[in-house]
């Protein structure tokens, strides 16, 4: 049974399962199950082979049960495999080595047979795991449909001086990290976390939000009592398991019972008074699976951005080409609904309206504003609004390349009965020769990452026709790059198997990432521009600091946003900082790095990002040089570029 319904929640967060700590013998996994599910526990961890079983030849593997006592579906939906604990892969001793090679495989074989959508691994005896990893990755390169979830205590220990070793400081991450580079990445494999009775600073666990986690295996150790004796979680608990259910993390309670709630206890946690010996007796472990639904509940609706989001988390969508391609109308439609958007246009053009005309001035004054761009027309009623709340006179010229776009709107200025006051042209802004020079030039020509739709090379040819003293809106942009961890993106863009896929840089609404430094500003553009000297090739180099207490972590690209000042203190964007509430019309951008790079605890990392311009196409190249340098990514443009 789900922990309980949230609007716009359809993740797998909002089931909970229990860990059977205890081997079931015989035909007593049915009646776990049973118990387990009555509970209103939603899938059992449990042991598959009986713990005491070492391979011997011709002996036949003591499994927990039969794959006829639950049927294809329990088995699927309704328990999760536990690889037996004693394995060790690692060991000194060469037959306990030879005996837990032969093991794991025997066991996810069996699991494999039961059709199970995943089995734990027991966590790594040792930093050094490489014979465990290799047996696992050959195994990975078998599996289908099943994934693997290796174990991990949530430990790092913090150095409490300088005298103190650096081989004393424990840090589970490290294990995981070792883990997953000696697997290649590989996409079947994830982890599930142990949580602890006391946890890491929050800047360190912040790195496992970009990581596979599949599963917050919760310690009953590590529940609290509050003031009526039921279990509860510290607050940093609380928030940990707050952003793990929102990234669709799924909680297992384990270990033994340290709360003796009452069964005759009021409200969720009791029983029916009328209790007799044919009710099931409530699973001991229940009190803590109602604290954990207590605080899935508590979680705010997902907002209406959110649910509308929700399909493009972490999905890898291409860059618009608007000079090269012409939008669709379903693209168009999108774009429009964003109100927020348009709201702060309209705010940003009637300042403009007030400042080019004076109120003595109304009556004799009409301003000649150009929207370049125009699209099926949002720009063109934003404009006119604004001219319409100040009580200033417009003039509208609204330039379009895309005919089919032209078309819309010269059906919209005949149904709102703009006539008089709206021109259309159906040209490309780079070639028309105005009639007059505006006042006022409008355009939505930004992208993700400000410039990556060329704006800086459209805004340089329509600006010719901007009058001295003329205003446009934007009046500028800067863009914007942080270091992140992003392990899914990162599977996603590796299953295309070639270079030019990690060279190419993507639009994404990011989710399951671990930002891991603040953002810092990468290139800026202020329109208009009438030096002579102008250019818009740029080259910036940037250095970040991570927090102290993070400890070392892997960078798997850059997300990169854009803040733009419309006119004067009205503003757009999508820096996480800065960021316009409820806009959707921009996910952030996602610069790959070929091979991810590996950052030891406070070191810097320092990247080098070109923005290059040519005949036909601009394009950028990136590069890291510390803490070790990768190839300049994208060189001359050879795997992804912005057609002119």
């Amino acid at each position: 049974m789900p922990l309980g319904q949230r609007a716009g929640d359809k993740s797998d967060s909002r089931y909970c399962g229990v860990e059977v700590l205890d081997f079931p013998n015989g035909d007593g996994l049915p009646a776990v199950l049973s118990h387990t599910l009555s509970s209103a526990f939603d899938f059992l961890l449990a042991p598959l082979v009986d713990p005491e079983y070492r391979p011997t030849p011709g002996a036949v593997l003591p499994v927990a049960a039969s794959d006829l006592v639950l049927s294809p579906s329990q088995w699927s939906s309704h328990v999760v495999g536990k690889i037996s604990e004693w394995i060790d892969l690692d060991s000194e001793d060469e037959q306990l080595r030879l005996d837990s090679e032969v093991t794991l495989k025997q066991e996810i074989a069996w699991a494999s047979h039961l059709s199970l959508q995943a089995c734990v691994l027991p966590p790594p005896r040792r930093s050094s795991c490489a014979n465990y990893a290799r047996v696992v990755n050959n195994i990975l390169q078998g599996l289908t449909n099943m994934q693997l979830w290796l174990r991990i205590p949530l430990e790092k220990s913090e150095p409490m001086d300088e005298d103190r070793a650096q081989s004393d400081i424990v840090d589970s991450w490290e294990w995981w990290n070792s883990f997953r580079l000696l697997c290649e990445h590989s996409s079947q494999l994830y982890v599930a976390l142990d949580i602890l009775s006391s946890l890491p600073s929050m800047n360190s666990l912040g790195r496992w939000f970009g990581e596979p986690v599949r599963a917050a295996i919760l310690q009953t150790d590590a529940f609290l009592t509050n003031a009526r004796g039921y279990p509860c979680l510290s607050k940093r608990h609380q928030t940990l398991l707050t952003v793990f259910f929102n990234h669709s993390v799924q909680a297992i309670i384990s270990g033994r019972s340290n709360h003796n709630v009452s069964q005759a206890s009021e409200g969720v946690l009791g029983v029916d008074e009328n209790h007799t010996e044919d009710t099931p007796t409530r699973h001991a472990l229940s009190p803590y699976l109602d604290y954990i639904a207590y605080l899935y509940q508590r979680m705010d609706p997902l907002p209406e951005q959110e649910r509308f989001e929700i399909n493009y988390r972490d999905f890898l969508q291409s860059p618009l080409q608007p000079l090269m391609d012409n939008l669709e109308a379903q693209t168009y439609e999108t774009f429009e609904k964003d109100t927020v958007k348009y709201t702060q246009y309209q705010r940003a053009i009637a300042k403009a309206l007030v400042d080019k005309v004076s109120d003595d001035e109304i009556p004799t004054t009409r301003t000649v504003l150009m929207v370049v761009g125009a699209g099926r027309g949002p720009l063109v009623r934003a404009s006119l609004q604004a001219a319409e709340e100040t009580g200033r006179k417009l003039k509208v010229y609204a330039v379009e390349k895309n005919p089919n776009a032209v078309i819309t709107l010269h059906s919209l200025i005949k149904l709102e009965g703009w006539e008089s006051m709206v021109t259309i042209i159906s040209s490309d802004m780079r070639c028309w020769d105005a009639p007059e020079k505006a006042d006022i030039l409008v355009s939505e020509l930004l992208g993700s990452f400000g410039d990556n739709e060329l704006s800086p090379e459209c805004l340089d040819g329509a600006q010719r026709f901007l009058k001295p003293d003329g205003i446009s809106i934007p009046s500028s942009y800067t863009s914007f790059i942080q270091p992140v961890t992003a392990s899914k993106l990162h599977n996603d863009i590796k299953q295309h198997k070639d270079i030019a896929h990690f060279e190419t840089a993507y639009v994404v609404k990011l989710h399951r990432v671990a930002r891991l430094a603040p953002p810092q500003e990468v290139f800026s553009f202020t329109h208009p521009n009438f030096s002579p000297k102008a250019t818009n090739q740029r080259y910036t180099k940037l250095q970040f600091e991570l927090p102290q207490d993070t400890g070392s972590c892997l960078v798997h690209g850059f997300a990169g946003y854009f803040d733009a000042v419309l006119y004067k203190d009205v503003h757009l964007g999508i820096e996480p900082n800065t960021c316009t509430p409820n806009m959707f019309s921009w996910f952030p951008i996602f610069f790959p790095l070929r091979k991810p790079i590996y950052v030891p605890s406070e070191s810097p990392i320092e990247v080098h990002f070109w923005r290059c311009c040519g005949a036909t196409k601009v394009w950028y190249e990136w590069a890291l040089m510390a803490p070790s340098p990768s190839p300049i990514h994208n060189s001359n443009g050879r795997s992804y570029w912005v057609g002119l």
